[in-house]
């Protein structure tokens, strides 16, 4: 018997006129998996979700939800539950009336909703805000309401569409927390779309990276971000330094730098040939020691090491953006990652001479 995944979408395509939003979508997604589709504005990610719920028609593809297929099911006829960027919780119903909503709708026996209701406002940690109307809770607890009745159903499939994007930072961090718990006690199947990279590497199980309405990739968290496999993933996940650079066979040249890659980073079709190519390089990958110390890692004969001036220290708390000057890559510029501690440890800064040292196998070339 061949194993089949609990969503499976195949070939789903989505044109408004003459615009096409999604082009030639194939995903599949296991039961129990939380998956972040994750992309800036316009990318096609809500609209792929609204196709999920049934809320938008596919031009072409289908959908398949449990073995069976849900392409043109309506969505009152689908297992899902749905939690909306504006909460959308009905203003003139109270707490339980909001999270019983698709309880009543099913005809269930009153006693039960009223246990069913109080179980999920205690999982949501709002027990006994029974009687409370949305006007009266925070962003935070509106949201956490949205998600109780998202789940009164007990449905196979969740999905969160920005559901945190409307709130401030300190909330933000605490329900991504609060939400990724209650995911993984469940253990319900979570789709969500997000334009925030920190929120989908801290969620996901895996990341559906999409661009102008094509995947650009699938992955871990950890593949997306150590291993980009296009342009557009290296630049949109995490900051990274773009550098113009020259290869030939394995040797890689930035400004006067040059660098022997490892072999598979350097795959061609013409080995031989030298031809322009972007270096793209994460700025927590270029260590750093204070000019004039010498350690064996940092020998001077090294050919990853090389010379630098702070040019300017950005502070975001623990750690800082330094941007330098490296002489071997003018007129180009570097960001790099360095602690407080190391920054006050060598009393660097601005105008400070700094020795790095490029890891290249972290390098990523296209």
């Amino acid at each position: 018997m061949t194993h089949q995944p609990y969503l499976q979408l195949r070939d789903v395509r989505k044109e408004f006129g003459a615009f096409t939003a999604l082009s030639n979508i194939n995903l599949t997604i296991e039961k129990g998996e939380f998956v972040c589709f994750l992309g800036p504005s316009g990318c096609g990610k809500t609209t792929l979700l609204r196709i999920i719920a049934g809320l938008e028609t596919p031009t072409s593809g289908s959908i398949a939800q449990a073995s069976a297929d849900i392409t043109r099911l309506p969505p009152a006829e689908r297992d899902y539950g749905i939690v909306f960027q504006s909460y959308a919780l009905f203003p003139n119903l109270n707490v339980s009336d909001n999270v019983a909503y698709g309880l009543v709708n099913r005809r269930v026996d009153r006693t039960r909703i009223n246990q069913r209701v109080a179980e999920l406002l205690k999982l949501v940690g709002l027990p006994g805000s029974e009687g409370k109307y949305p006007s009266q809770l925070s962003g935070g607890q509106q949201q956490r309401i949205a998600l109780a009745r998202a789940l009164a159903t007990s449905p196979g499939l969740l999905l969160l569409d920005e559901p945190l994007s409307a709130l401030d930072a300190l909330e933000r961090v605490r329900l991504r927390q609060e939400i990724r718990a209650l995911q993984q006690k469940l253990g319900v199947t979570t789709i969500m779309v997000t334009h925030d990279q920190e929120e989908a590497l801290a969620l996901a199980d895996r990341i559906v990276v999409m661009n102008h309405g094509v995947i650009e990739q699938i992955g871990s968290a950890m593949d997306i971000y150590r291993e980009p496999a296009s342009p557009f993933v290296a630049d949109f996940v995490g900051k990274v330094n773009v550098l113009p650079g020259s290869l030939s066979g394995q040797q890689l040249s930035v400004g006067t730098f040059s660098v022997a890659l490892p072999q598979r980073l350097t795959q061609s079709e013409e080995p031989s040939a030298t031809r322009a190519v972007k270096v793209y390089l994460r700025p927590e990958d270029v260590l750093a020691r204070p000019a004039g110390t010498s350690t064996a890692s940092f020998a001077a004969d090294d050919p990853h090491v090389f010379d630098s001036v702070i040019e300017k220290i950005e502070f975001l708390g623990s750690f800082c953006h330094v941007h330098v000057a490296a002489f071997a890559f003018a007129p180009h510029k570097l960001t790099v990652y360095l602690s407080l501690n190391f920054l006050t440890e060598f009393s660097l800064a601005v105008g400070s001479p700094l020795r790095l040292k490029l890891l290249p196998e972290r390098l990523r070339v296209f």
